[in-house]
């Protein structure tokens, strides 16, 4: 029910805002398919130096892996203790970032070799990362975004709005050009976000992105964005999806 209630009050949201010139309506166009590990509970995904990045969640087994794009399966692989349930990720300055969900952990790696250099304490559930190259970006399930420094002080904050609504539930989140992407969890929508205010700038319509002769009983939500500025590409996956998704985006007049 939460799911269902979730979904229409979004789609009410993007409907009202359509009149609005400054929110664009997306849907995704798929350029290319790629295998997915249906073993992986998605949770963060993203490019750097030009390799693939996947931290995955469950409690008994998250795992943060370097995927081979083509065929999606690990290259390397980091395992976690089954008490922790692993979330989003991302490097910044020579540093792995790695955020835990509910154990309040943010695990700290060398970013070119993987080998742990420390851990320390977080203050609120940890949801998606990201980076602007200069700051942490976080989600926590609110509707909110922290800008935090190396050491996860928060900066600044912003509240995400969609035509003056807060949008709750933002997860996995991307960086590109200048704005923040993120997945609206248990919707199949994603938001195109201005990190200086929070307005909404655009909306990402993914539904039907993965078709249902792909689906089974184990097939969970859109979740995954990751951008590679090498060749500017755009890709898209989901919890135990069996496919990842090179996609381009179609303006909807």
């Amino acid at each position: 029910m939460r799911r269902f209630l979730c979904i229409l009050a979004l789609l009410t949201l993007v409907f009202t805002s359509c009149s609005e010139a400054k929110v664009k309506q997306y849907k995704v166009k798929v350029v290319k398919e790629y295998p997915h590990d249906v073993t992986s509970y998605t949770q963060g995904l993203f490019f750097d130096g030009g390799k693939l990045y996947e931290s995955t969640g469950q409690y008994g087994s998250s795992t943060f892996r370097i995927v081979d794009l083509e065929t999606g399966k690990p290259l390397q692989k980091l395992d976690f203790g089954a008490k922790y349930f692993v979330e989003g990720s991302v490097m910044l300055n020579g540093n792995l970032y790695i955020l835990t969900w509910q154990s309040r952990v943010v695990f700290v790696y060398d970013a070119a070799t993987l080998k742990y250099k420390s851990s320390f304490s977080y203050p609120r559930e940890g949801w998606g990362l990201t980076t602007d190259g200069k700051q942490l970006i976080a989600s926590d399930g609110s509707a909110n975004l922290f800008f935090m420094d190396e050491n996860f002080k928060v900066e600044r904050t912003v509240t995400v709005k969609l035509n003056g609504n807060s949008i709750r539930y933002l997860n996995e989140l991307e960086y590109i050009d200048g704005k923040i992407w993120a997945n609206v969890y248990t919707t199949d929508m994603i938001l195109i976000i201005d990190p200086k205010t929070g307005v909404v700038e655009g909306t990402v319509d993914c539904t039907g992105l993965l078709p249902k002769n792909l689906r089974d009983m184990n097939t969970d939500v859109l979740n995954g964005i990751a951008y590679n500025p090498a060749d500017k590409k755009l890709y898209l996956t989901g919890k135990y999806w069996k496919r990842m998704y090179e996609v381009e985006l179609i303006e909807q007049k």
